[in-house]
């Protein structure tokens, strides 16, 4: 269970807001960070691209197959990390990360993290 010291972050949430809900004509999206207070969090831009066919992609710590095309983002990350928080593409899909608490076992190696899984979702899809 997380500590409810100020200095332990202890939640980390998305929410949604669409029309008629949302007071203007808009779908808002937002999403607070259990990330710890010092840590730093980049805002940055990637523009679409095309990428040669069986080129790979070097994520924070292991390296997958690069997708043919991908879509120009924003994202919002801890700068340690290739990773992602949350970010918007330019078809307007949004995404947050979420921790999952579970009792499977770590598995053995380096694996994607979950912000990793979320950046190429960004790239990727259309609205």
């Amino acid at each position: 269970m997380a500590s409810s010291s100020p200095d332990s972050p202890c939640s980390c949430d998305c929410f949604v807001s669409v029309p008629p809900a949302s007071a203007i004509p808009a779908v808002i999206f937002a999403k607070n960070s259990d990330r710890p207070r010092d840590e730093v969090q980049e805002v940055v831009f990637v523009p679409a691209g095309t990428h040669t066919p069986g080129s790979r992609l070097q994520c924070t710590y292991i390296e997958v197959e690069q997708v043919s095309k991908t879509h120009a983002v924003i994202l919002s990350r801890p700068s340690w990390l290739w990773g992602a928080e949350m970010g918007a593409n330019e078809h307007g899909v949004c995404i947050g990360n979420e921790a999952v608490w579970t009792k499977e076992p770590v598995g053995e190696g380096e694996a994607l993290l979950g912000m990793d899984l979320l950046r190429p979702f960004h790239g990727t899809l259309k609205a």
